[in-house]
């Protein structure tokens, strides 16, 4: 269960993910909208969402091959808890900043 919490868990796979959920997305457009993540990290990513089975890959005949990435049907299923977390992480951001703030402060 551990490997499977890492790569859900992991912030590239969620904005990953999350991103997908709004349809299906060429590497170029994945990396504007997630302009933070290197290009060596993005395709690593892609990669291992491929092998767990949350995304697909689809090539292309064009020159250059153009690939286009999808959440899968098990992909899909991870959208709704997904959206409990951040509809949670939303209700609590100015908590949670008021801890950090207060620990860093007592240090």
């Amino acid at each position: 269960m551990r490997d499977v919490l890492d790569r859900i868990g992991d912030k590239w796979s969620a904005l990953i993910i999350g991103t997908l959920a709004a349809g299906p997305h060429r590497f170029s457009a994945l990396q504007r909208a997630i302009p933070d993540i290197s290009k060596r990290m993005l395709t690593q990513t892609l990669r291992d969402l491929e092998r767990d089975g949350l995304i697909s890959r689809e090539v292309f005949p064009t020159k250059p091959p153009s690939v286009e990435y999808r959440l899968t049907p098990l992909g899909a299923t991870i959208l709704e808890p997904f959206a409990f977390l951040v509809r949670w992480a939303d209700r609590n951001h100015a908590a949670i900043s008021a801890a950090r703030s207060a620990f860093d402060e007592a240090l």
